[in-house]
């Protein structure tokens, strides 16, 4: 088991599941909060897994009777059970289906929310979560002197590059004092223009989605003025922490900028479907509409609410889905029901290559109905 580090390897590894479709028994998801910020002994998290198996089980009722779920159930528990490293994981989510020999373990070290679903797709709702909440982030701080330059990324910061620059002092008994200014003002525009060059670098080596600037208001716009033009697309904000800080101070004004960014671009996704669906062009809200949708593969983006899950119908067949069945709106079959279809819907999105966009706390969107498509015609 591998800490999943970065947001192109939890991609690949999301993308990779979205192709998993077990056809002789369920796969059994698992998200579990390990973070030892509230759990800080193993024994609770073990008590803590152990209660929401036995819930599970106890609501799935005739879905949990399966021999190979209850064999997934058993053998997360007993694979929790067993320990793992806990010291940068502070969360869990656990793909078993014994009947496919499958048991894939994607250790985070950001926290997830703790569930249980038991479907014939991977429930990857909250990894994609995950992925949109967490873009990488450069952080770039940066005084007349100093610089720094890190990436934050899925909660974790790492420092890439220090510079730092002496300011000529001078001699006030042998240099005129205007030539002092001058070279002083010199020597600070080479030393930002040289902080302006290592974030370049730093950006050809991971590709962030996000650059915060922390720097005096004295250098801010000046340093801002001598990025990249791909980097100043990316800036996304200053930051009050000075170049000298704390990484544990640095992390905090990241974590905020970092929500920040995730509730502006869902605010603005989301009013993008709003006016679509009052236009009826490119557009649909709620569960009935959106299924239809993706099963006439017009879905360019799925929108819905984190923690959205409703029962539905699914076409063994076609692989269409429906609010309502048990005809199948596709091809007039019988369906067959699902616990959460909204997981077969973010499942279906993901095959045909639409992005997939989980907001939290978005009032707006709960108004439509908690799920929503841009479409592409």
């Amino acid at each position: 088991m591998s800490l999943v580090a970065d947001s192109s390897t939890l991609e690949a590894t999301v993308r990779s599941l979205a192709g998993f479709t077990a056809e002789r028994a369920p796969i059994t998801t698992c998200y579990l909060d390990v973070d030892g910020r509230r759990h800080p002994r193993h024994v609770d998290v073990e008590r803590r897994a152990e209660l929401l198996l036995r819930t599970a089980r106890a609501r799935l009722n005739g879905a949990a009777a399966d021999p190979s779920v209850e064999t997934d159930l058993r053998r997360i528990a007993d694979w929790i059970r067993a320990g793992f490293d806990r010291s940068r994981t502070r969360g869990l989510a656990v793909f078993a289906c014994a009947a496919h020999d499958l048991f894939e373990v994607v250790p985070l070290p950001v926290p997830v929310h703790d569930r249980v679903v038991v479907n014939h797709v991977p429930a990857l709702g909250q990894l994609e979560s995950v992925l949109q909440d967490h873009e990488p982030i450069g952080v770039l701080l940066a005084d007349r002197q100093r610089a720094r330059m890190l990436v934050f990324e899925l909660g974790e910061l790492t420092e890439r590059s220090e510079l730092f620059e002496r300011t000529p002092a001078g001699d006030p008994g042998h240099q005129d004092r205007g030539d002092l200014n001058n070279a002083i003002e010199a020597a600070t525009a080479a030393h930002l223009r040289h902080a302006a060059s290592v974030a370049w670098r730093a950006w050809q080596e991971r590709h962030f989605a996000h650059l915060a600037i922390g720097a005096p208001d004295a250098v801010a716009g000046s340093l801002e003025s001598l990025l990249h033009p791909y980097l100043r697309e990316r800036v996304c904000g200053r930051m009050p922490v000075e170049v000298g800080a704390g990484l544990a101070e640095i992390r905090a004004a990241a974590l905020d900028v970092e929500h920040a960014v995730d509730r502006a671009r869902e605010a603005a996704l989301v009013d993008r479907l709003r006016a679509a669906v009052a236009s009826g062009a490119r557009g649909v809200a709620g569960l009935g509409p959106v299924l239809s949708a993706l099963n006439e593969r017009r879905v360019e983006r799925l929108l819905l609410s984190e923690g959205y899950e409703e029962e539905g119908w699914r076409c063994p067949d076609s692989g269409a889905l429906a609010e309502v069945g048990p005809t199948s709106p596709v091809t007039g079959g019988r369906m067959d029901k699902v616990l959460d279809v909204v997981e077969d819907a973010i499942e279906l999105a993901l095959n045909q290559g639409c992005k997939v966009d989980v907001c939290v706390g978005n009032a707006d969107l709960d108004v439509l109905g908690r799920i929503g498509a841009l479409l592409r015609y």
